[in-house]
């Protein structure tokens, strides 16, 4: 029997009132009925003694009526062992907190048969004794009714059960005796009555907001117990925190200052703020002469405005900027050429808080750069005319137009024009190096039929298998497919895979040349019989100047930038190049082009 929650006081604090209702309606019903049991060998024993006094004044002189009396003597004393049974049982019970409703129903019981067996008290007793003994009786029941306020009032409809078990019986008597002035009283009696309830209404309100209170208290002790111990964590991982930043700021600052690179820390309007070792090194300035100077200090004039430019770019996007090549003077008067990357330092507002300008000296390197393109062109110039003149008489003469030669010197003419013929192809390979890596080569990419190629680099690379003894195939039919290529790289890939297959591969084998249609590509392969790839040499055969180390190798010859040309041409017009074991010994090197559309 769970009374109702109380309504809160409208003079009542409301934080003590959120508070109150913050509380677990399971935790306040248990201590109700903790409360109501605690009391109960208090009652019981003030029931039973009161019982015994009763016992003595109203025993009866009659013989029919002893038989009442000790009916009625047996229900006090049977009620009293139930009740103290029950106070037993609730107190060796484990679970009496998760089943207090089960152990509210019972004392609710008890409570209520304690209170029928005082009204039948009254109401058998009070007709049959004299006047003495039913004042007596009056004032026993009166003072059981009201005795029973404090200890029911934890839970009131208890206490209204209990007493009304008393009362009504009584009442009845009273209006029923036949007198008037008892007549009276019995209109009195509910009304007393009504004002114990209403007593211990309000004494059950008290003592649920009393529990209430404490379990909330208890309940905000916890979490305030929760809260410190995750404040303790988070200040242990604050000063974590601090300390790996300290260690992160000590770190960035000897990166900075031990850099060999310069690097500028630059405020929002590109005035300079702080420099490394390294900036004074490179521009002869003090840090104390370049703190608060603007950035354009540090630049010719005529990249002012360029610098503007890319500085409000920079402030605008609050993206990094990299690879700026910017002429910059020194102190002594020198411009060198220094690449820059920018790198803005946003805060967690999107605010630009700081810039980073990092730099090193590229004069030396754009001079080599210089150099290396003047050497291209000497190679281009001054080189490959004079030795594609050379190979051609050699030809001539080797050839016969000239008229018979002796042989010993046929034999020197020939080796002559091979090695000027490796000499060439070396400067060839090195030129389309160099126009790769410059992003000068251009390709004249049209629908060419790459079947037609297929047959056309077969044809063209026969000579050069006789050589070796090597016989050239297709193999499987030639799948007729349009790609969009260069043709005249698609020949140069074709010549370099089958002119490798045909020096690698033994005499008398043949190379073999497949293509293969797919959804979307073409693949063409070329499988020779060589001795293979040696596995510490697959992951840099398609480096420039990667050849194998083997005798084998060396014999046959090559400038190792063939294969790394041909992966260069091919990922230009959208292919791919690679390479497998064949089946049996060997290898296939294979490429792939996507089919036009």
């Amino acid at each position: 029997m769970n009374a109702p929650s109380s309504l809160p006081d409208k003079s009542e604090p409301a934080a003590r009132v959120s508070l109150r209702q913050s509380a677990d309606p399971r935790r306040v019903l248990a201590d109700r009925v903790e409360q109501l049991y605690s009391q109960s060998p208090l009652d019981i024993v003030a029931t039973f003694v009161v019982g015994l006094v009763a016992a003595y004044e109203l025993r009866p002189s009659r013989n029919f009526e002893m038989y009442i009396f000790i009916f009625w003597a047996s229900l006090v004393a049977l009620l009293t062992a139930v009740r103290s049974g029950l106070y037993l049982s609730y107190r060796r019970s484990a679970r009496r907190g998760a089943e207090a409703e089960q152990w509210l129903r019972w004392i609710a019981i008890s409570a209520l048969a304690n209170g029928a067996t005082w009204g039948y008290a009254g109401a058998v007793f009070f007709p049959s004794h004299a006047d003495e003994q039913q004042v007596f009786l009056a004032f026993l029941l009166s003072g059981m009714v009201a005795g029973g306020v404090p200890m029911y009032a934890v839970s009131w409809p208890i206490y209204a059960l209990y007493a009304a078990s008393i009362v009504f019986p009584f009442t009845y008597v009273l209006a029923n005796f036949g007198n008037r002035l008892f007549a009276e009283i019995a209109l009195l009696v509910p009304a007393f009555y009504a004002i114990n309830v209403g007593i211990a209404y309000r004494l059950n309100q008290v003592f649920d907001s009393g529990y209430r209170l404490r379990h909330a208290y208890g309940k905000l002790t916890e979490d305030y117990t929760a809260l410190n111990q995750r404040l303790e964590q988070q200040l242990v991982e604050l000063e974590e925190a601090r300390r790996q930043v300290e260690a992160s700021g000590r770190k960035l600052a000897l990166f900075a200052e031990r850099s060999p690179i310069v690097v500028l820390e630059l405020d929002t309007e590109s005035r300079i703020q702080q420099v490394n070792p390294a900036a004074e090194l490179l521009f002869g300035y003090s840090p104390a002469q370049l703190a608060g100077r603007p950035a354009t200090e540090l630049i010719l004039p005529e990249y002012h405005d360029e610098f503007r430019k890319q500085w409000r770019e920079l402030m605008q996007s609050r993206q990094p900027m990299s690879a700026l090549k910017l002429r910059n003077p020194r102190r002594d008067g020198i411009a060198i050429v220094c690449e820059w990357t920018v790198t803005p330092l946003v805060n967690s507002d999107g605010e630009v808080v700081a810039v980073i300008a990092q730099g090193r000296d590229i004069t030396q390197q754009m001079e080599a750069e210089r150099m290396k393109k003047e050497f291209t062109s000497t190679l281009s110039h001054e080189l490959r005319t004079p030795l594609t003149s050379i190979i051609g008489s050699l030809q001539l003469i080797n050839s016969g137009v000239l008229g018979d030669i002796d042989k010993d010197v046929l034999e020197l003419t020939t080796i002559a024009e091979r090695n000027g013929q490796r000499l060439l192809d070396l400067i060839n390979d090195i030129l389309d190096v160099e126009k790769i890596e410059s992003g000068k080569l251009t390709l004249f990419l049209e629908t060419v039929d790459l079947t037609d190629l297929v047959g056309e680099s077969l044809t063209l690379n026969r000579a050069f298998a006789d050589r070796f003894k090597v016989q050239l195939a297709a193999t499987g039919g030639l799948v007729p497919v349009k790609v969009s290529a260069d043709r005249k790289r698609v020949l140069q890939v074709m010549t370099n895979l089958i002119s490798n297959a045909a020096k690698f591969s033994p005499e008398g084998s043949t190379v073999e040349v497949t293509m293969e249609n797919a959804e979307t590509n073409v693949r063409v392969s070329v499988h020779d019989k060589g001795p293979g790839i040696p596995e510490n040499f697959r992951s840099r055969i398609f480096g420039r100047f990667a050849q194998a180390d083997m005798s084998h190798t060396r014999q046959k010859g090559g400038t190792g930038l063939g294969l790394a040309i041909c992966k260069r041409l091919l990922e230009m017009m959208g292919g791919r190049i690679g390479f497998s074991d064949r089946e049996g010994g060997g290898t296939t090197f294979w490429f792939e082009l996507p089919k036009q559309t």
